[in-house]
């Protein structure tokens, strides 16, 4: 069983629309809501695997309440810490070419009491649980160091922990030693301080975020592919795309393959690329089921090519 924690959940609606005008009135040709957030696509996309997954969240408003309904009908057992605010909502605008434009609400401001319902449920729901994926930004009133409580009352019930986030939080939490943690290029630049222009630079600031505490890093290179970097050594790989439809949730995807296979080593690397190849050519945030996954299109490496520039450069 998979447990994911997502501090800051949210309702996502995606309209797919022609071209982006601003100051027009835009029709779209589909648009749908899916439940999101971090945590839960993570969630979403260990369920259309066929694998169990408990999603641990709060839920305010009938926005939450909507929420836990879609995830019930998605098959996702949800462990919901009531709260006083409402769920957010989150807009995204997706354009043929696969240009994505996204208005993200800041959500609800969580209380002392709730912050410390949302600890006592992970830590009460973590019993059996493979892995524990935190997931995302966190909400307004929760510290920086509220994931790091996460991990150390994780370790404590025996259970490994995956970590997605950014900034302060995945600094903060670095100490407590999290078995993987998953930034993309721009989080990692950010992490270790410095700009990054290569695949070797970004296999440098993995490595330096291993020596901070990560136990494994996850890296996520946008079109370039994707760095495992853990005790083993040093792993890259890559996944052909036919065309891109949408990115929302790719990289959820994307840890969940990692997860699902192991969590460990190259053959997890190599799922966490099918998965997070699969979803980004299927709409809004569609989660890939196994039928989505193409593994021949994956090729994993020890040859790491440290000169190639990246596609796009993290400042």
């Amino acid at each position: 069983m998979i447990l994911t924690v997502t501090p800051n959940p949210s309702l996502d609606r995606t309209y797919e629309i022609p071209r982006l005008e601003r100051g027009a009135v835009l029709r779209a040709g589909t648009d749908r809501v899916d439940p999101g957030g971090k945590g839960v696509n993570v969630s979403r996309a260990v369920s259309a695997a066929g694998r169990r997954t408990v999603a641990v969240l709060p839920v305010g408003g009938p926005e939450g309440a909507l929420l836990a309904r879609l995830l019930g009908d998605h098959g996702i057992e949800v462990a919901g810490v009531p709260v006083q605010g409402s769920t957010r909502v989150n807009v995204a605008l997706a354009e043929p070419d696969g240009t994505l434009t996204k208005v993200n609400a800041p959500g609800p401001e969580l209380t002392a009491g709730e912050a410390e319902s949302l600890l006592t449920t992970v830590r009460a729901r973590s019993a059996g649980a493979d892995w524990i994926a935190c997931c995302g930004s966190l909400p307004r009133g929760l510290v920086p160091e509220w994931y790091g409580q996460v991990v150390a009352r994780a370790h404590d019930a025996g259970a490994r922990i995956a970590l997605d986030t950014s900034g302060p939080s995945l600094t903060a939490a670095l100490r407590t030693r999290p078995d993987v943690v998953k930034p993309n290029a721009e989080e990692l630049a950010r992490a270790v301080g410095r700009p990054l222009t290569t695949v070797g630079h970004a296999a440098e600031a993995a490595a330096e975020l291993r020596s901070l505490g990560a136990r494994a890093v996850l890296a996520s290179l946008g079109a370039d592919g994707q760095l495992l970097v853990d005790a083993s050594g040093t792993y890259f790989g890559t996944a052909r795309v036919r065309a891109v439809r949408s990115n929302v949730g790719a990289g959820d995807a994307s840890l969940a393959g990692f997860l699902t296979a192991g969590g460990a080593g190259p053959a997890a690397l190599a799922a966490a690329l099918a998965h997070g190849a699969a979803a980004v050519q299927l709409p809004g945030s569609v989660m890939p089921a196994p039928e989505d996954l193409d593994p021949a299109a994956v090729t994993v490496t020890t040859d790491v090519p440290w000169e190639r520039a990246l596609t796009e450069p993290a400042p």
